[in-house]
């Protein structure tokens, strides 16, 4: 089994393996060139994403500055949004549904590293996939883990670090982030 093969199956995988260097390579120079473009040149930097991502809806919108592993693990839905500095580790899948707003600064990490430090400090590493429901906004600053399900109808407070998942139709705040609120289900 290659080291692709490994972080695709959530098993543990050496990060620093020459496919998955290059991968990585060729992701950043794609995304490094988004981030130089003009404010006005959006439709070329739309054609990059699209080229990037592994799937898109119609109608998104990435601000710059946007950072990702390999792009080909992040799919979003139709008029997703991401703000400045929105940072996703796509080791795993990163799955966005549609109405997805996401305020500045945030990141979602499906990468994580073993508790214990001799296996830590081998260099292995695993990926847990990350999946964002439909109608979500996400606040300012919001960090979300490895292996986290958001659901649908769900707004998350700014600063908040979520954990765990997430049900429907719920306001979610905190550190970790927990259900504060219901929020009526979407007609």
């Amino acid at each position: 089994m290659t080291e692709r093969e490994k972080m695709l199956a959530g098993e543990l995988y050496n990060a620093e393996d020459p496919e998955l260097v290059s991968l990585r390579r060729t992701c950043k120079e794609l995304c490094h060139t988004c981030n130089q473009l003009s404010p006005g040149r959006t439709e070329e930097r739309d054609a990059l994403l699209r080229r990037l991502l592994g799937r898109t809806g119609e109608q998104f919108h990435i601000e710059p500055v946007f950072w990702c592993d390999y792009g080909w693990n992040i799919t979003v839905g139709e008029q997703f949004y991401a703000n400045h500095g929105c940072v996703i580790l796509d080791c795993a899948p990163v799955v966005f549904g549609d109405h997805v707003f996401i305020a500045p600064n945030c990141g979602f990490y499906t990468a994580g590293h073993p508790l214990d430090a001799e296996t830590r400090n081998t260099g292995l590493e695993y990926a847990r996939p990350i999946t964002v429901g439909s109608d979500v906004w996400i606040g300012g600053n919001v960090t979300v883990l490895p292996g986290v399900t958001i659901g649908s109808n769900v707004v998350i407070g700014a600063g908040s670090v979520v954990t765990r998942d997430i049900p429907d139709h719920v306001v979610a705040v905190g550190n970790p982030c927990r259900p504060v609120k219901e929020l009526p289900p979407r007609k």
